[in-house]
Protein backbone atom coordinates (compact mmCIF):
# COMPACT_ATOMS: atom_id res chain seq x y z
CA UNK A 1 0.00 0.00 0.00
CA UNK A 2 1.37 3.43 -1.24
CA UNK A 3 1.22 5.90 1.69
CA UNK A 4 -0.37 9.04 1.92
CA UNK A 5 1.16 12.08 0.36
CA UNK A 6 0.27 14.81 2.53
CA UNK A 7 0.41 14.93 5.98
CA UNK A 8 -2.47 13.45 7.80
CA UNK A 9 -2.94 14.55 11.63
CA UNK A 10 -4.87 11.57 13.65
CA UNK A 11 -6.37 12.16 17.37
CA UNK A 12 -6.24 9.51 20.09
CA UNK A 13 -9.98 8.95 21.03
CA UNK A 14 -10.42 7.64 24.44
CA UNK A 15 -12.20 4.57 23.82
CA UNK A 16 -10.13 1.37 23.90
CA UNK A 17 -12.36 -0.76 21.47
CA UNK A 18 -11.69 2.01 18.43
CA UNK A 19 -8.50 1.14 16.28
CA UNK A 20 -7.95 3.44 12.68
CA UNK A 21 -7.41 2.83 9.88
CA UNK A 22 -4.37 4.19 7.60
CA UNK A 23 -4.16 5.93 4.30
CA UNK A 24 -2.73 5.60 1.21
CA UNK A 25 -2.56 7.14 -2.04
CA UNK A 26 -5.14 9.93 -3.37
CA UNK A 27 -5.17 10.09 -7.16
CA UNK A 28 -7.37 10.43 -9.93
CA UNK A 29 -9.05 7.77 -11.90
CA UNK A 30 -11.11 8.36 -15.00
CA UNK A 31 -10.92 11.83 -14.33
CA UNK A 32 -12.74 10.83 -10.75
CA UNK A 33 -10.98 11.56 -7.17
CA UNK A 34 -9.40 8.18 -5.36
CA UNK A 35 -8.73 7.75 -1.83
CA UNK A 36 -6.84 4.08 -0.54
CA UNK A 37 -7.51 3.27 2.54
CA UNK A 38 -6.14 0.42 4.98
CA UNK A 39 -7.86 -1.21 7.48
CA UNK A 40 -7.94 -3.74 9.94
CA UNK A 41 -8.91 -6.63 7.18
CA UNK A 42 -8.75 -4.88 4.13
CA UNK A 43 -7.77 -1.99 2.12
CA UNK A 44 -10.42 0.07 0.34
CA UNK A 45 -10.93 2.11 -2.64
CA UNK A 46 -12.97 5.15 -2.11
CA UNK A 47 -14.48 6.80 -5.53
CA UNK A 48 -16.20 10.03 -6.11
CA UNK A 49 -19.15 9.00 -8.74
CA UNK A 50 -20.83 12.42 -8.46
CA UNK A 51 -19.98 16.29 -7.53
CA UNK A 52 -21.24 19.57 -7.50
CA UNK A 53 -23.96 18.45 -5.24
CA UNK A 54 -25.54 21.12 -2.79
CA UNK A 55 -26.16 19.51 0.64
CA UNK A 56 -26.71 15.97 -0.46
CA UNK A 57 -29.15 14.52 2.18
CA UNK A 58 -29.78 10.82 0.92
CA UNK A 59 -28.98 8.59 -1.84
CA UNK A 60 -31.64 6.19 -3.86
CA UNK A 61 -31.29 3.21 -5.95
CA UNK A 62 -32.87 2.58 -9.07
CA UNK A 63 -32.73 -0.22 -11.23
CA UNK A 64 -29.72 -0.12 -13.71
CA UNK A 65 -27.38 1.65 -11.66
CA UNK A 66 -29.10 5.13 -11.20
CA UNK A 67 -29.41 6.79 -8.31
CA UNK A 68 -31.72 9.78 -6.75
CA UNK A 69 -30.03 12.02 -4.75
CA UNK A 70 -32.15 14.37 -2.30
CA UNK A 71 -30.40 17.78 -1.53
CA UNK A 72 -31.71 19.53 1.53
CA UNK A 73 -32.12 23.32 0.33
CA UNK A 74 -35.15 21.40 -1.75
CA UNK A 75 -34.31 19.41 -4.83
CA UNK A 76 -34.35 16.19 -5.80
CA UNK A 77 -31.53 14.98 -8.17
CA UNK A 78 -31.16 11.72 -10.81
CA UNK A 79 -27.79 10.70 -11.12
CA UNK A 80 -27.19 8.41 -14.32
CA UNK A 81 -23.22 7.84 -15.34
CA UNK A 82 -21.72 11.21 -15.24
CA UNK A 83 -25.30 12.67 -16.08
CA UNK A 84 -27.23 14.73 -13.22
CA UNK A 85 -30.32 16.20 -13.95
CA UNK A 86 -32.73 17.39 -11.59
CA UNK A 87 -36.14 16.20 -11.20
CA UNK A 88 -39.10 18.06 -11.26
CA UNK A 89 -42.72 17.77 -9.57
CA UNK A 90 -41.88 18.09 -5.98
CA UNK A 91 -44.10 19.48 -3.61
CA UNK A 92 -43.41 22.66 -2.09
CA UNK A 93 -40.54 22.31 0.43
CA UNK A 94 -39.81 24.94 3.42
CA UNK A 95 -35.84 24.59 3.63
CA UNK A 96 -34.44 26.18 6.52
CA UNK A 97 -31.52 25.41 9.25
CA UNK A 98 -31.79 21.63 9.46
CA UNK A 99 -35.05 21.43 7.33
CA UNK A 100 -35.65 21.37 4.07
CA UNK A 101 -35.57 17.79 0.97
CA UNK A 102 -34.18 14.78 3.36
CA UNK A 103 -34.39 11.22 3.22
CA UNK A 104 -35.28 9.46 -0.30
CA UNK A 105 -36.32 5.72 -0.36
CA UNK A 106 -36.70 3.57 -3.26
CA UNK A 107 -39.19 0.74 -2.55
CA UNK A 108 -37.97 -2.63 -2.05
CA UNK A 109 -40.61 -3.82 -4.58
CA UNK A 110 -39.81 -0.68 -6.78
CA UNK A 111 -39.99 -2.48 -10.20
CA UNK A 112 -43.61 -3.79 -9.33
CA UNK A 113 -44.64 -0.80 -7.56
CA UNK A 114 -42.80 1.85 -8.67
CA UNK A 115 -42.75 3.66 -5.66
CA UNK A 116 -40.23 6.39 -4.12
CA UNK A 117 -40.94 7.76 -0.62
CA UNK A 118 -39.76 11.34 0.40
CA UNK A 119 -39.45 13.12 3.52
CA UNK A 120 -39.20 16.98 3.42
CA UNK A 121 -39.72 20.03 5.84
CA UNK A 122 -43.53 21.49 5.36
CA UNK A 123 -45.05 24.52 6.01
CA UNK A 124 -43.44 28.71 6.27
CA UNK A 125 -41.46 30.67 7.93
CA UNK A 126 -43.76 30.39 10.94
CA UNK A 127 -44.02 26.68 11.63
CA UNK A 128 -43.36 23.48 9.71
CA UNK A 129 -43.62 19.86 10.37
CA UNK A 130 -42.07 16.81 8.99
CA UNK A 131 -43.78 15.24 6.16
CA UNK A 132 -43.69 11.39 3.91
CA UNK A 133 -44.82 11.70 0.29
CA UNK A 134 -44.51 9.02 -2.29
CA UNK A 135 -44.47 9.23 -6.10
CA UNK A 136 -43.28 7.87 -9.15
CA UNK A 137 -40.73 8.67 -11.90
CA UNK A 138 -41.72 9.08 -15.31
CA UNK A 139 -38.33 9.90 -16.84
CA UNK A 140 -37.02 13.04 -14.65
CA UNK A 141 -40.44 13.89 -13.41
CA UNK A 142 -42.32 12.75 -10.25
CA UNK A 143 -45.70 11.90 -10.79
CA UNK A 144 -48.98 10.21 -9.05
CA UNK A 145 -47.10 12.21 -5.81
CA UNK A 146 -49.54 11.25 -2.66
CA UNK A 147 -48.65 12.57 0.67
CA UNK A 148 -48.31 9.99 3.44
CA UNK A 149 -48.10 11.74 6.67
CA UNK A 150 -47.13 14.90 8.20
CA UNK A 151 -46.23 15.55 12.36
CA UNK A 152 -49.17 16.68 14.22
CA UNK A 153 -47.26 19.73 15.87
CA UNK A 154 -46.39 22.08 13.76
CA UNK A 155 -43.09 23.82 15.04
CA UNK A 156 -40.74 26.93 14.25
CA UNK A 157 -39.20 25.82 11.39
CA UNK A 158 -35.22 24.79 11.44
CA UNK A 159 -34.05 22.13 13.88
CA UNK A 160 -34.02 18.48 14.83
CA UNK A 161 -36.18 16.62 11.81
CA UNK A 162 -34.94 13.38 12.17
CA UNK A 163 -36.81 12.14 8.97
CA UNK A 164 -34.58 8.68 8.32
CA UNK A 165 -37.30 5.99 6.62
CA UNK A 166 -36.59 2.28 6.51
CA UNK A 167 -39.06 -0.80 5.03
CA UNK A 168 -39.74 -2.98 7.43
CA UNK A 169 -40.61 -6.00 5.13
CA UNK A 170 -44.10 -6.53 6.25
CA UNK A 171 -46.29 -3.78 4.40
CA UNK A 172 -44.89 -1.13 6.83
CA UNK A 173 -42.08 1.12 7.26
CA UNK A 174 -40.87 3.37 9.98
CA UNK A 175 -40.04 6.98 10.09
CA UNK A 176 -38.35 8.79 12.92
CA UNK A 177 -39.24 12.26 14.04
CA UNK A 178 -36.54 14.59 15.89
CA UNK A 179 -38.10 16.63 19.25
CA UNK A 180 -37.95 19.50 16.85
CA UNK A 181 -35.58 21.34 19.44
CA UNK A 182 -36.94 24.23 21.01
CA UNK A 183 -38.96 22.58 23.14
CA UNK A 184 -37.32 18.81 24.43
CA UNK A 185 -40.04 17.86 26.79
CA UNK A 186 -41.89 17.12 23.74
CA UNK A 187 -40.39 13.85 23.33
CA UNK A 188 -42.00 12.70 26.78
CA UNK A 189 -45.57 13.70 25.09
CA UNK A 190 -46.74 10.64 23.64
CA UNK A 191 -49.44 12.70 22.01
CA UNK A 192 -47.07 14.71 20.07
CA UNK A 193 -45.01 13.04 17.04
CA UNK A 194 -42.28 15.27 18.21
CA UNK A 195 -39.37 13.09 19.31
CA UNK A 196 -40.48 9.69 18.30
CA UNK A 197 -40.58 6.75 15.76
CA UNK A 198 -43.55 6.26 13.76
CA UNK A 199 -44.70 3.03 12.02
CA UNK A 200 -47.17 3.46 9.19
CA UNK A 201 -48.48 0.98 6.55
CA UNK A 202 -46.69 1.60 3.36
CA UNK A 203 -49.56 3.84 1.89
CA UNK A 204 -50.14 5.96 4.99
CA UNK A 205 -52.52 4.43 7.41
CA UNK A 206 -51.67 3.25 10.78
CA UNK A 207 -50.86 -0.59 11.54
CA UNK A 208 -53.94 -2.23 13.52
CA UNK A 209 -50.44 -3.85 15.36
CA UNK A 210 -48.70 -1.26 16.12
CA UNK A 211 -47.54 -1.04 19.86
CA UNK A 212 -49.81 1.76 21.55
CA UNK A 213 -52.81 1.54 19.24
CA UNK A 214 -55.71 1.69 21.30
CA UNK A 215 -54.34 3.75 24.15
CA UNK A 216 -55.68 6.82 24.07
CA UNK A 217 -52.81 8.37 26.13
CA UNK A 218 -50.68 7.79 23.06
CA UNK A 219 -50.61 8.76 19.19
CA UNK A 220 -51.50 5.43 17.66
CA UNK A 221 -48.91 6.17 14.99
CA UNK A 222 -45.75 5.99 17.64
CA UNK A 223 -43.43 3.00 17.55
CA UNK A 224 -41.07 4.12 20.32
CA UNK A 225 -40.41 7.57 22.11
CA UNK A 226 -38.17 9.45 24.17
CA UNK A 227 -35.79 9.78 21.16
CA UNK A 228 -33.67 13.51 20.40
CA UNK A 229 -32.91 12.85 17.03
CA UNK A 230 -32.07 9.83 14.89
CA UNK A 231 -30.58 10.56 12.07
CA UNK A 232 -29.31 7.02 11.09
CA UNK A 233 -31.54 4.03 11.08
CA UNK A 234 -31.62 0.48 9.62
CA UNK A 235 -32.94 -2.72 9.47
CA UNK A 236 -30.52 -5.44 9.92
CA UNK A 237 -31.02 -7.58 7.17
CA UNK A 238 -30.06 -11.01 9.01
CA UNK A 239 -31.42 -10.43 12.61
CA UNK A 240 -34.24 -8.07 12.22
CA UNK A 241 -33.52 -5.70 14.33
CA UNK A 242 -33.83 -2.07 13.65
CA UNK A 243 -30.50 0.10 14.43
CA UNK A 244 -30.72 3.94 14.91
CA UNK A 245 -28.13 6.41 15.55
CA UNK A 246 -28.97 9.65 17.53
CA UNK A 247 -27.80 13.13 18.48
CA UNK A 248 -27.28 13.95 22.02
CA UNK A 249 -26.91 17.25 22.92
CA UNK A 250 -23.00 18.35 24.02
CA UNK A 251 -21.84 14.65 24.02
CA UNK A 252 -24.29 11.38 24.64
CA UNK A 253 -24.42 10.40 20.81
CA UNK A 254 -26.40 7.07 20.83
CA UNK A 255 -26.86 3.66 19.10
CA UNK A 256 -30.19 2.40 20.27
CA UNK A 257 -31.99 -0.65 19.29
CA UNK A 258 -35.29 0.45 18.63
CA UNK A 259 -38.05 -2.02 20.52
CA UNK A 260 -41.85 -1.39 20.08
CA UNK A 261 -43.29 0.85 22.64
CA UNK A 262 -40.25 1.71 24.66
CA UNK A 263 -39.33 5.13 26.13
CA UNK A 264 -35.38 5.81 25.33
CA UNK A 265 -35.76 8.86 27.78
CA UNK A 266 -35.23 11.87 26.30
CA UNK A 267 -34.74 14.75 27.99
CA UNK A 268 -34.93 13.33 31.41
CA UNK A 269 -32.66 10.38 30.97
CA UNK A 270 -29.69 10.78 29.04
CA UNK A 271 -25.80 11.19 29.08
CA UNK A 272 -25.48 14.45 27.36
CA UNK A 273 -24.55 17.75 28.80
CA UNK A 274 -25.82 21.49 28.33
CA UNK A 275 -24.65 23.18 26.26
CA UNK A 276 -24.07 26.44 27.96
CA UNK A 277 -23.28 25.37 31.20
CA UNK A 278 -22.01 22.09 31.16
CA UNK A 279 -24.78 20.42 32.82
CA UNK A 280 -25.71 17.06 32.77
CA UNK A 281 -28.76 16.84 30.73
CA UNK A 282 -31.87 15.41 32.73
CA UNK A 283 -31.89 14.03 36.45
CA UNK A 284 -30.07 10.30 35.55
CA UNK A 285 -27.91 9.04 33.32
CA UNK A 286 -29.80 5.56 32.71
CA UNK A 287 -32.99 4.66 34.30
CA UNK A 288 -35.34 1.29 35.26
CA UNK A 289 -37.95 2.45 32.70
CA UNK A 290 -36.36 3.48 30.10
CA UNK A 291 -33.91 1.98 27.46
CA UNK A 292 -30.32 2.28 27.73
CA UNK A 293 -28.08 3.11 24.30
CA UNK A 294 -26.13 0.03 23.60
CA UNK A 295 -22.87 2.14 22.65
CA UNK A 296 -22.18 5.59 23.30
CA UNK A 297 -20.03 7.40 20.79
CA UNK A 298 -17.14 8.87 22.87
CA UNK A 299 -15.66 11.67 21.65
CA UNK A 300 -18.86 12.67 19.72
CA UNK A 301 -20.44 11.78 16.46
CA UNK A 302 -23.00 13.89 15.50
CA UNK A 303 -24.31 11.06 14.06
CA UNK A 304 -25.92 10.64 10.43
CA UNK A 305 -26.39 7.79 7.72
CA UNK A 306 -26.14 4.32 8.94
CA UNK A 307 -25.83 1.07 7.12
CA UNK A 308 -25.14 -2.85 7.10
CA UNK A 309 -22.22 -3.90 5.12
CA UNK A 310 -23.57 -7.56 3.37
CA UNK A 311 -23.67 -9.05 -0.22
CA UNK A 312 -20.70 -10.55 0.19
CA UNK A 313 -18.59 -7.75 -1.60
CA UNK A 314 -16.09 -6.97 1.64
CA UNK A 315 -13.95 -9.02 3.91
CA UNK A 316 -16.30 -12.01 5.67
CA UNK A 317 -15.06 -9.68 8.77
CA UNK A 318 -17.35 -7.37 8.28
CA UNK A 319 -20.74 -8.83 7.07
CA UNK A 320 -23.54 -8.00 9.53
CA UNK A 321 -21.18 -5.08 11.18
CA UNK A 322 -22.70 -1.61 10.97
CA UNK A 323 -20.84 1.64 9.16
CA UNK A 324 -21.89 4.71 11.21
CA UNK A 325 -21.50 8.11 9.98
CA UNK A 326 -20.47 11.41 11.34
CA UNK A 327 -21.85 15.32 10.41
CA UNK A 328 -18.79 17.40 12.43
CA UNK A 329 -16.63 14.83 13.20
CA UNK A 330 -16.61 14.10 9.04
CA UNK A 331 -16.25 10.09 10.26
CA UNK A 332 -17.18 6.64 9.52
CA UNK A 333 -17.42 3.76 11.98
CA UNK A 334 -17.45 0.20 11.69
CA UNK A 335 -19.39 -1.14 14.21
CA UNK A 336 -19.20 -5.38 15.24
CA UNK A 337 -22.21 -6.12 17.27
CA UNK A 338 -22.57 -9.67 19.03
CA UNK A 339 -25.84 -10.27 21.15
CA UNK A 340 -26.52 -6.95 20.85
CA UNK A 341 -23.42 -5.75 22.10
CA UNK A 342 -20.56 -3.27 20.40
CA UNK A 343 -17.97 -5.52 21.23
CA UNK A 344 -15.25 -3.96 18.57
CA UNK A 345 -15.30 -0.23 16.60
CA UNK A 346 -12.93 0.46 14.05
CA UNK A 347 -12.93 4.22 12.38
CA UNK A 348 -12.42 3.52 8.39
CA UNK A 349 -12.84 7.52 7.57
CA UNK A 350 -11.39 10.91 9.33
CA UNK A 351 -11.61 13.81 7.85
CA UNK A 352 -11.13 12.49 4.32
CA UNK A 353 -14.35 13.16 2.90
CA UNK A 354 -16.03 15.97 4.55
CA UNK A 355 -19.07 16.13 6.61
CA UNK A 356 -20.38 12.59 6.09
CA UNK A 357 -24.51 12.84 5.36
CA UNK A 358 -25.44 9.56 4.43
CA UNK A 359 -23.98 6.13 4.32
CA UNK A 360 -26.14 3.31 1.95
CA UNK A 361 -24.89 0.04 1.03
CA UNK A 362 -25.73 -0.41 -2.89
CA UNK A 363 -27.04 -2.93 -4.42
CA UNK A 364 -23.84 -4.48 -5.88
CA UNK A 365 -22.52 -4.58 -2.58
CA UNK A 366 -20.84 -0.99 -2.39
CA UNK A 367 -21.10 1.31 0.38
CA UNK A 368 -22.12 4.45 -0.64
CA UNK A 369 -21.76 7.80 0.89
CA UNK A 370 -22.75 11.86 0.64
CA UNK A 371 -21.31 14.78 1.83
CA UNK A 372 -23.54 17.00 3.31
CA UNK A 373 -21.34 20.15 1.97
CA UNK A 374 -22.10 22.61 -0.23
CA UNK A 375 -19.79 21.20 -2.97
CA UNK A 376 -21.12 17.96 -2.17
CA UNK A 377 -20.68 14.44 -3.65
CA UNK A 378 -21.46 10.84 -3.44
CA UNK A 379 -18.28 8.71 -2.86
CA UNK A 380 -18.57 4.33 -3.89
CA UNK A 381 -16.29 2.37 -1.11
CA UNK A 382 -15.64 -0.95 -2.40
CA UNK A 383 -12.34 -3.65 -1.47
CA UNK A 384 -8.91 -2.59 -3.27
CA UNK A 385 -8.71 -5.22 -5.91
Amino acid sequence: MKRWIESVTRKAWALPLLTMATLGVTAELNGQHVHEISTEYQSLTVERVAGDLEQPWAIGFLPEGDLLVSERPGRLQLVSGSSVTEVSGLPPIHAQGQGGMMDVVVHPDYQETGWIYLTYSKGDEEETVPALIRARLDGSQLVDVEELFESNTPTSPGRHYGSRVVFMGDGTLLMSIGDRGAQPDRAQDTRDHSGTVVRLNEDGTVPSDNPLVGNDAYAPEIYSYGHRNIQGMILHPTTGEVWATEHGPRGGDELNLILPGQDYGWPDVGKGREYGTQEPYGEDRTAPQVMDPVFEFLPTLAPSGLAVVGNGTFDETWEGNLLAGGLRSERILRLVIEDQVVVHAEEIINGELGRIRDVRLGPDGAIYVATGEDDGAIYRITPDS
